[in-house]
């Protein structure tokens, strides 16, 4: 009989590559913040390591055919290098590195080709990653059967650099960038249940909110007059704390709402905005109209985030009024 090859290696002994690891994400932090905590030696040191490995050394050269490279050091003391190059980087959305790890000996153990790509949602970022193993040596086999395990404490401290990275720093450059949407919807729910639904805090509650399961809600108080305040305070995962501080400028019942609003990530203030929000009889249903004008502070970019967010929770709006 034939001799029967390790599971690691084809027909005729040579090294086979693995099924790829496929895994997701989402991110506390815009998408250009997580791009950027892989653009540096520096970044890259606090994070690309699973939880206890320290990174010794690294070198880092965004852009194709640059550098990516580090030492990882695990508390036994035993290193390992990995020596990357970047095939593609398309800020902020998309970065691919062919990576080969190798011992302390410089032995060959595996190679690994990344995927990343970023895709901004409401909560901040789903992260896509693929990476595609190809066995160098039968030691490696354990290693890659725990990359899951290791990704997931990875990524755990990806994220908290990435929201490090959100903060603005002390002499941050002062700058406002401007923005604007429009968004419509036609809810099968009379004018009377959706003006419940966005001025009442019990139902408000039901859909105005951060992932369930994801976001921990701190503080919540809605007062709809003229002059009246809203506030919602919730902690994501990562321990970021976002605050929606609303104050109302015109009140008309079934009709109108005018109010503006600050945001905040932790303590930062990253926007000031005006929105509109009006409704019509659509038929037996209702049309609801959204304008909203932002001001960004300094630095912070939405790239399009609020919108994409704000569709959401119009989303889970025709959700709650659909029970």
């Amino acid at each position: 009989m034939p001799k029967r090859q390790p599971p690691h290696r084809d027909a005729a002994g040579m090294p086979r590559a693995l099924e790829p690891l496929r895994l997701s994400r989402v991110l506390a932090a815009q998408p250009q913040e997580v791009f950027r905590a892989w653009s540096s030696a520096e970044h890259v040191r606090r994070w690309f390591s699973p939880e206890s490995v320290s990174i010794p050394h690294a070198r880092v050269e965004m852009r194709p055919g640059g550098a990516f490279e580090l030492s990882m050091r695990p508390p036994s003391g035993a290193e390992h290098f990995v020596h990357g190059t970047f095939v593609e980087v398309r800020p902020p959305v998309r970065l691919v590195i062919d990576m080969k790890v190798s011992d302390s000996a410089g032995k060959a153990l595996f190679r690994a080709y990344t995927e990343i790509d970023l895709h901004a949602v409401a909560e901040g970022t789903r992260l896509d990653l693929v990476q595609s193993y190809t066995l160098l040596s039968p030691d490696a086999a354990r290693m890659v059967e725990g990359a899951p395990h290791g990704w997931a404490s990875t990524l755990d401290k990806l994220e908290r650099e990435a929201v490090r990275l959100g903060s603005a720093p002390t002499g941050v450059a002062r700058s406002v960038a401007h923005g604007t949407f429009h968004l419509e919807r036609t809810y099968e729910a009379p004018v009377t249940r959706v003006w419940q639904a966005l001025t009442e805090e019990a139902a408000k509650q039901v859909w105005f909110a951060g992932t369930p399961g994801r976001w921990e809600l701190i503080e919540r108080r809605m007062d709809v007059r003229v002059g009246g305040r809203e506030r919602l305070k919730g902690r994501w995962e990562s321990g970021l704390v976002t605050t929606f501080d609303a104050i109302y400028h015109d009140v008309v019942p079934n009709e109108r709402l005018v109010y503006s609003y600050e945001m905040h990530l932790d303590e930062r203030k990253i926007s000031v905005s005006l929105a509109t929000l009006e409704l019509k009889s659509a038929g037996s249903g209702c049309a609801l109209k959204v304008t909203e004008q932002g001001a960004f502070l300094d630095g912070y970019d939405d790239a399009g985030a609020r919108e994409r967010g704000t569709a959401d929770l119009l989303d889970a709006l025709a959700a709650a009024l659909a029970r």
